[in-house]
């Protein structure tokens, strides 16, 4: 990673261009000593996951450049696009040059467990490991009902010690951070956690009938003691946690030794 040039972080979100906890995510990175650009879509994506959606108007995808809170002279936009499809853009001769980095969040709400699978924010990750970026998922565990007041501060005191650890780590690395809502005084250390088994919100989903026709109603369902070690359990004792996460990759074997009779 020895270079004369700042590295360049493109920070980037599901919860949309004014989100705080992007402003925030994006003043660290600067603090950090990186050079920032900013592109984030223009309404919250929220559990889109990897998708590359976007608004599409005979092929062209609207951009909106964007002075954001605190971030001035830095450059902005707001994209017609879901996360991922920022990140691939970025990869496809958008930005020139190219960031070395991508950093996704800050989200409103943890991600932890398989769930992640779900997630805008790691969605946008994991589409830059594919194409060879190192890069970092970051949320603050709100909780259901996120504060008025989260506490942003509390990633920012643990990201430059992440972002070290990140660019320590071979290209296409993707992490996966989250950080308990707490004043930066009260976290615990940050502990390397295993995924849980889905997430820290169970809900079920029920269909009910009303005047109107058909619908599926979404409540919250019971929940059960974290498995202790995964990154559920870690944050409820206040540890920041740090998951390395792996992109789609095959596995060899399915027809076993039936391959070598039809080759």
């Amino acid at each position: 990673m020895a270079s004369s040039r700042r590295l360049r972080a493109l920070i980037t979100n599901d919860d949309g261009i004014d989100s705080p906890g992007l402003w925030a995510l994006a003043a660290g990175a600067r603090d950090a000593g990186f050079e920032v650009v900013v592109a984030a879509p223009h309404v919250d994506a929220s559990g889109v996951g990897a998708s590359v959606l976007a608004v599409r108007e005979e092929g062209r995808v609207r951009l909106h450049p964007r002075e954001l809170p605190g971030l001035e002279g830095t450059t902005a936009y707001a994209v017609e696009g879901h996360p991922a499809f920022i990140v691939h853009s970025a990869a496809r001769g958008w930005l020139d040059p190219a960031p070395d980095v991508v950093l996704s969040g800050i989200n409103l709400g943890s991600n932890v467990g398989r769930a992640v699978l779900h997630s805008g924010t790691v969605g946008a990750a994991l589409t830059a490991g594919i194409h060879g970026w190192r890069a970092l998922a970051v949320s603050l565990d709100t909780g259901w009902d996120p504060p008025e007041h989260p506490h942003w501060d509390a990633v920012r005191h643990v990201l430059p010690a992440v972002l070290d650890i990140l660019l320590g780590e071979d290209e296409g690395t993707v992490l996966n951070l989250n950080v308990p809502d707490r004043v930066p005084e009260e976290l615990a250390e940050l502990r390397e956690a295993r995924l849980a088994e889905f997430g820290a919100v169970q809900v079920r989903i029920d269909e009910r009938s009303g005047d109107d026709g058909h619908g599926l109603h979404m409540s919250l369902g019971g929940s059960t003691p974290p498995e202790p070690g995964t990154d559920t359990a870690l944050l409820v004792e206040g540890h920041p946690t740090l998951t390395r996460l792996e992109t789609i990759s095959a596995r060899p074997g399915v027809l076993g030794t039936a391959v070598t009779a039809v080759n």
